[in-house]
């Protein structure tokens, strides 16, 4: 027998347990009692900042959705806290040698993200990383400290080394991260041009491979590393040249997002003996590289699943610690200084997309006349037995009833393939169906456990809220990889949640949608959302965004660059904090300019073909002045959807009658 769950009133604890908010908020995140989410940039302490507010101040700054808001003070205290969590685990276990981490920039390398990087990090010598000739161009520039490190990885062309090697020459600590053969004799025969001794790494494949979705990336089989051979041969042939103390890093890297904790122990252990072995043959090694591959958990599951991971920073900070300090005792070899680049753990948090959902598709909501007919008027047996079914389906005969009209629908889509059913009349059939499966959606709402038939047609009668933004621009990991991130609304919290819901963009692409969610068992396929009320904006948060997503997003339908904000705490400031920085989006001349196309030239061709048709008397003047008007305006705005009607000054309410009868010349 099918149980009814117990009704009871809903509160702001219940929208922090619908959307697991305490367990992937790692306390950045909290509901006040007003209903409206709010971010803690220095994880619970102190007062949170109301998203809704920050979204209020925006709007009064004529900033329109979607809307990207960046807390840079979460970046500082994600520095700081990698930074505590070894110290502590350095102090803990005796280590000899100390932490200095690198940020690689790849992960997000917008100029204010890095900047605030660099001077949270910058009493712990904390450096960067680059992976690309332009990423090294911006690193080596930066103010850092003598001894902070600057690790150049990837690829590199002969101005990648020379670039590098022109920062050691300057003072800086840039080691130059050796991954194929070719590579180290190119930096020899730089380093003599220069007259400068280089600082070198090696990056070794590892038999070890990661955990999650980027395992591939890292074992034997690598895109980048050197081979136990390759290793050898360039340290005798660097002595060879004469550099014999040049090789000071060994660096490895399983894969980003590592999920497991094991998998994080075992490659520690096998780098380690490489480290240990090239110390006794004599190779000056300072510093031992893990790489990236701390991860974030998206989900809150603190599980290995692939949006997640076991463990937390500290006791990832102290496992590191522990196995490098193990074998280098094993091996009776002093301990090195260990680097890691950890970006995602780093950026992720801080960044937040806000988008306003500006419509609803919702499936069996056509109206349509249910009545039975009268006057006598015959109806179909399949039309009255699915009326039937809507009529007196109840919590007790749910599953029977909803078998009963899946039977029916399939007979009538049967019958009008064979012309014996109308096209009036399956319509009638298929309104009624959907009816049927609403109400049998609205019982299961009531069941302690929910069968597996009835989820289905959970699934089939999820409204698609419309959201304004593309998918492939914000989120390109949800759409390439399947990454999940935290989504939920961020104000009315304080209401029950009642409509099943999957979110599509603006983008004319059938991928443009988000129906996949976070959840402590499973991955959801419906989020749970409030019903839209009219005439009310509606605002959708995506979380922990800040990592990669900013970045790698595309021109997909030439959605360009969201609206962003730079947000700051100041407990002086109402609310508790300031904008700092306004960088306004992408307008649509801007994105036509990078495919070629010149605003200039379209406002020219418009021109002529409003000319055109006020010399042949299609148009009057003025109506071509207000169309030119028009063009010229939508060209230089935003690109996304607008929220409001836009305010349009016409530029020929102040034309002389003169300059109007001559047309449109005058809108330039």
């Amino acid at each position: 027998m099918l149980l009814k769950k117990p009704m009871k009133p809903w509160g702001v604890s219940d929208s922090l347990k619908q959307y697991h908010v305490e367990n992937w908020g790692d306390q950045y995140f909290n509901i006040n009692p007003g209903g409206n989410l709010t971010v803690h940039p220095r994880q619970g302490l102190g007062p949170g900042i109301d998203l809704m507010k920050v979204v209020a101040e925006a709007s009064d700054l004529n900033l329109q959705m979607p809307l990207l808001i960046r807390f840079q003070d979460i970046i500082r205290h994600r520095v700081i806290q990698l930074n505590e969590a070894f110290r502590k685990a350095i102090q803990e276990n005796n280590y000899a040698g100390k932490y200095q981490g690198v940020y690689p920039i790849k992960v997000n390398q917008m100029r204010e993200v890095v900047e605030e990087v660099v001077d949270a990090g910058r009493e712990y010598n904390y450096g960067l990383e680059a992976g690309s000739k332009a990423e090294l161009v911006a690193v080596i520039a930066q103010d850092l400290p003598s001894e902070t490190l600057i690790i150049v990885n990837g690829y590199k062309d002969y101005s990648v080394l020379k670039l590098a090697l022109m920062g050691v020459k300057l003072g800086k600590k840039v080691l130059i991260v050796i991954e194929k053969l070719s590579e180290v004799q190119q930096v020899v025969q730089i380093a003599k041009e220069l007259g400068v001794k280089p600082l070198l790494g090696m990056r070794c494949k590892l038999h070890s491979k990661g955990s999650g979705k980027w395992e591939s990336s890292g074992g034997e089989l690598a895109k980048f590393g050197l081979t136990t051979p390759e290793m050898l041969y360039t340290v005798n042939y660097l002595k060879s040249e004469g550099f014999p103390d040049a090789v000071k890093l060994l660096h490895f890297h399983i894969g980003s997002q590592v999920t497991n904790i094991r998998t994080i122990k075992e490659a520690l252990k096998e780098a380690t003996r490489f480290y240990a072995e090239l110390i006794k043959m004599g190779v000056k090694l300072e510093y031992l590289d893990v790489g990236g591959g701390l991860g974030v958990d998206y989900d809150g599951s603190q599980t290995d699943f692939e949006s997640s991971i076991n463990y937390t920073l500290q006791e990832y900070c102290s496992d590191v610690v522990y196995s490098i300090q193990e074998i280098c005792a094993d091996e009776k070899v002093p301990v090195p200084t260990i680097v890691s680049e950890s970006g995602r753990a780093i950026a992720a948090h801080h960044s937040v997309l806000i988008v306003n959902v500006f419509g609803s598709i919702e499936v069996g909501n056509t109206p349509m006349d249910l009545t039975e007919p009268k006057n006598g008027e015959e109806e179909h047996n399949v039309i009255k037995e699915m009326r039937y079914a809507f009529q007196n389906i109840n919590y007790k005969n749910v599953m029977e009833t909803l078998n009963e009209a899946l039977q029916r629908k399939e007979e009538a889509l049967s019958m009008f393939k064979l012309g014996l059913l109308n096209l009036e009349e399956r319509a009638k059939v298929e309104h009624l169906f959907w009816q049927v499966c609403r109400k049998a959606s609205q019982w299961a709402s009531e069941l302690r456990h929910i069968p597996e038939e009835l989820e289905k047609v959970q699934k089939s009668l999820a409204d698609q809220y419309l959201c304004n933004f593309s998918i492939f621009q914000s989120m390109p990991d949800h759409w390439a990889i399947q990454q999940l991130f935290p989504v939920m609304p961020i104000h009315r919290l304080d209401e029950e949640p009642s409509r099943n819901a999957t979110l599509v963009d603006i983008t004319c692409d059938s991928d443009g949608k988000v129906n996949k969610f976070i959840d402590l068992r499973d991955v959801k396929d419906m989020i749970k959302l409030h019903p839209l009320k009219e005439g009310e904006p509606y605002y959708i948060g995506f979380f922990l965004t800040g990592a990669y997503q900013d970045i790698m997003g595309d021109l997909h339908n030439l959605f360009g660059k969201v609206n962003e904000v730079h947000v700051f705490l100041d407990e002086t400031e109402p609310g508790g904090y300031y904008i700092e920085e306004v960088i306004r989006g992408n307008s649509i001349a801007s994105v036509l300019q990078w495919i070629q196309y010149s605003p200039e030239h379209l406002e020219q061709e418009i021109k002529q073909l409003i000319d055109r048709n006020v010399r042949e008397s299609v148009i009057k003047p003025r109506e071509g002045v207000d169309l030119q008007n028009f063009y010229e305006q939508v060209l230089r705005g935003y690109t996304y959807i607008d929220s409001l009607k836009p305010n349009l000054n016409h530029k020929y309410s102040q034309l002389t009658e003169e300059q109007i009868g001559r047309g449109s010349e005058f809108t330039q």
